[in-house]
This record gives structure tokens, sequence and C-alpha cells, in this order.
């Protein structure tokens, strides 16, 4: 039986085209600077973000942990969604690393407006953290690949920048975002002084992800990257793979989108079963209405060889990649479908 995995859009395979780059990559020490295929993925990231420099890290939570180091000082501050990825699934590095603490907005998008925003911000003083940074996720993981306004990262970091503060855009699936919004990913991104994005999720390659912002800052960041363990030799081994992901994967993406719109569709017909408006291609949905705990239907969905992951105990996320396709989704549904209706009738 065929697992049809929806668990993430990480769980993707390296396409032959990828194969064959990575077969044949060109390599060197990228410690020394010395790897072409590493340099050029790193040169055409930094084109693709409209950055100055850009810098290769073997993950997003890499990228993001050096970008908040880079923008901050110990004791300062971080503004971001009270579900971000920075918060709830980088163990604590804003903390560990950066030495700061962070300013959790409760949202109902994960989305934050200037207007909350700027009520937080906290002045140096001798009794609070002062402000940092705002940290801004485009799409946003938790609240189902929500998109931001271009007029709302323009309006945060205008007024970030005015009072003197950063802005890191964890990016992680920003190319779900310029499918959604029908931008480039450098006009997206460009008032941003950071941002990261990840070649492993939608663009499907196998390990990766990009740091970009001014040359200066990307210098420095890779000797953090160094510190952190992310000093890797002949990578261009994965840089080859990469390459062909930012070249060909993000015209996969409007697939990838149509897919989790037909899911949530489904979904809704399913009595008990609600699913959040779909921007992307994440899919969440409560299914507190069937009487059927998140944990227990994913367990009940792995027998039927169809993978998706409780996030709460309402709540059930299914994500959309090119390994999944139409016809995988509609046999996903009616495992749903069916699982729910065992567990009502027994």
């Amino acid at each position: 039986m065929k697992t049809i995995d929806l668990r993430s859009d990480t769980v993707t395979k390296p396409t032959p085209e990828m194969r064959r780059a990575m077969m044949e990559a060109e390599v060197g020490d990228d410690v020394y600077g010395e790897d072409p295929t590493v340099n050029r993925l790193e040169e055409q990231a930094a084109d693709v973000t409209g950055k100055q420099a850009a810098l290769f890290v073997p993950t997003g939570t890499m990228g993001n942990t050096i970008a908040v180091k880079l923008l901050t000082e110990h004791g300062q501050e971080v503004i971001c969604d009270s579900r971000a990825h920075v918060l709830d699934y980088e163990m604590s590095m804003v903390a560990w690393f950066s030495g700061c603490v962070i300013r959790a907005i409760p949202t109902s998008d994960g989305l934050l407006s200037w207007e909350e925003v700027k009520r937080l911000i906290k002045p140096v003083s001798p009794y609070s953290a002062p402000t940092g940074l705002i940290a801004i996720e485009n799409t946003h993981n938790m609240w189902g690949g929500t998109v931001y306004p271009i007029e709302t990262i323009y309006e945060i970091c205008d007024g970030a920048h005015e009072r003197g503060l950063k802005v890191h855009m964890d990016g992680a699936r920003i190319f779900n975002a310029a499918e959604a919004t029908g931008m480039p990913v450098r006009e997206i991104c460009a008032p941003a002084d950071t941002v990261m994005f990840c070649l492993s999720k939608g663009l499907g390659a196998p390990a990766g992800s990009i740091l970009a912002g001014p040359k200066h800052l990307m210098d420095k960041g890779r000797l953090y990257r160094k510190r952190l363990g992310g000093g890797m030799r002949q990578v261009g081994v994965l840089a080859a793979a990469c390459l062909v992901a930012l070249e060909d994967s993000p015209k996969k993406l409007a697939a990838d989108h149509a897919n989790a719109r037909f899911l949530a569709e489904g979904l809704a017909r399913i009595p008990g079963i609600e699913p959040r408006a779909v921007s992307t291609n994440i899919v969440v949905f409560d299914v507190s209405g069937t009487g059927v705990p998140p944990a227990a239907l994913s367990v009940q969905l792995k027998r039927r060889g169809v993978l998706m992951n409780a996030i709460n105990d309402r709540q059930v996320r299914a994500v959309t990649h090119y390994d999944v396709t139409r016809e995988d989704c509609a046999q996903a549904l009616g495992a749903v479908a069916e699982a729910v209706t065992e567990a009502v009738t027994r």
C-alpha cells in the first residue's frame, strides 16, 4: 500500500534532476569559501531575494538563529506572533544563543499588525528588556500558511526602522507567499533587514536553507554558522540540488496550492470537520466536532496509509507538496471520512 505523506512539505524526495546535479557537482571546501557550487547558490539566492549577500545554512532554524543574533544584543526583546516558529519550534534559541526574550502577540491568523506591535515596543529603561527586533513569519506555519499583505509588511518595517529597530522575515515558505500573491520574492522581503527561506520544504531540496541580508552581516553570520556547527566542507553536493530546486520548483507550487484547496473543500463536507481558509499549501482543520481526538485520528489515518499530524487537542494539519497528487488527496479524503465514520459508529 502506498503511503500518502501529508505531514509536511519537508518529506519531499529529491527529483531525478537534483540527484543528477548532486552526482556531477563541482565541489571545494566551503569553510575556506572555495566551493564553487555553494558560491553560485549564494549569489543566485542573493539575487532572488534582492539582498546584498546570502549564506547557505543546513537548516531554517540555524538561519533564523543567526539572524536574531545578528540583529539584536543580549538582554533585548524580540516581538513575534504567539505561535511563531522562532518561539515554539526552535528550542529556545532566541534565549539560548542570542540572550533575548520574546514578547509574543496573540493573533487570529499569525499576522502581526503595526498597531499591535507599536504598543508593545519598549525603550531602554532601568526595568524592562528593550525591544531590539521584530520577527514576522511569511507564510505562517501553524496558522495554515497565511500570507502577509505587502502593505502590512511595509507598515511594520517602516515603523520599526523609524524607531531604530530591525525586522527579520522568517520566510521558510516565502516562495509559497510569492505564488499566492503573484509578487516576486524580492519584493515581498524588500523592506525586511534579513530574510530566511528553506530550500528543503516546498522547493524539495534534500537539505538546506538560505539567510540573506547586508553583506557585512552575512560575513559575520558565516562566523556564527561555524560556531553553531554549520561549517560544512564539500557541501556543493547539496548546493547543487538546491540550485535545481531554486530554478525548477517554484513553478510547481501552484499545483500544491490547488491540491490544498481541494483537500479543504473535501474536508468541509465531512460532518464535524471545519477547515480554516486555505491561503497556500497548508490545511489546518478542526476535528472536535467529530468527537475523535486529533491524535487518535492521526493513528487511524496511518493505518490506512495516510500520514497527517495532530497539532493540538482540536486540530490536524495536512501539507501538500509535489510528491502528493490530486488522486492522493482524494484518497486521503476518503481515509479521513472512513476513519471518522468508523469512530462514530463504534
